[in-house]
């Protein structure tokens, strides 16, 4: 099976967005790697309103530590998305190895991991606003990644 992008959670803090997030991305067939701590007690309860009965038929790994990510992830670009970039998503050119990252809801990620990512992006917004749902933003870029790699799922004729 060719790669596919990835999506990777760095210590998230609400548990219904990692919810969010691991039901879509088994939706799309995408792997998802929980980054821990996570601000939240990881266990079914917690991802159950949010991800359904879909975290079951998720590809999802968890890593205890930054470190354990780093040294267990696939070959391929790390892309961080951070209000402190300066290059916008959609103008990227996405390759089907690469990660993409989100930080932590409340703070973003620390300097040592906004230091390892290859590739730093954001989403454009409307002036003064401070940032987009770590949700939302995911699956813009998660999308946009998926489209220009032609990884979608195939459509199943009705």
């Amino acid at each position: 099976m060719p790669p596919k992008p990835r999506l990777a959670l760095y210590q998230p803090d609400i548990p219904q967005n990692a919810g969010s997030l691991i039901r879509l991305c088994a939706c799309l067939g995408v792997g998802l790697d929980l980054i821990e701590p996570c601000g939240f007690l990881v266990s079914d309860r917690n991802f159950r309103r949010a991800g359904l009965d879909y975290a079951a038929l998720a590809m999802v790994t968890r890593h205890p530590s930054w470190a354990t990510f780093q040294g267990a992830r696939p070959a391929g670009r790390l892309v961080l998305l951070t209000t402190k970039a300066a290059q916008p998503y959609a103008g990227f050119e996405f390759r089907p190895d690469d990660t993409i990252l989100v930080g932590r809801e409340s703070a973003g990620v620390p300097d040592d991991v906004h230091d390892a990512a290859d590739a730093r992006l954001l989403i454009p917004m409307q002036p003064g606003l401070r940032s987009i749902n770590v949700a939302q933003a995911a699956a813009m870029a998660l999308g946009e990644a998926l489209r220009q790699t032609d990884s979608f799922p195939a459509v199943s004729p009705a």
